[in-house]
């Protein structure tokens, strides 16, 4: 399930590959969907495109003011 605010589409890759992102995902405690994001940002900025930067991931228990009540 596609986290709120992101799209989601199918992506096919090699085994080999798959694998390789795994081990890497693995190694900076990500999941291989984060890592793919992380590597895709890191390319994009090499190649002089601009990107908003990544709001970070909402994490632990929501604060009593963000409840709606």
């Amino acid at each position: 399930m596609a986290s709120p605010g992101k799209k989601a589409f199918p992506l096919r890759l090699d085994p080999a590959l798959f694998a390789a992102l795994e081990r890497a995902a693995a190694a900076d405690f990500r999941s291989v969907n984060a890592e793919i994001e992380v590597l895709l940002r890191d390319a994009l900025t090499r190649r002089g495109v601009k990107l908003a930067p990544a709001e970070p991931a909402r994490r632990g228990r929501p604060s009593k003011d963000d409840s709606n009540d």
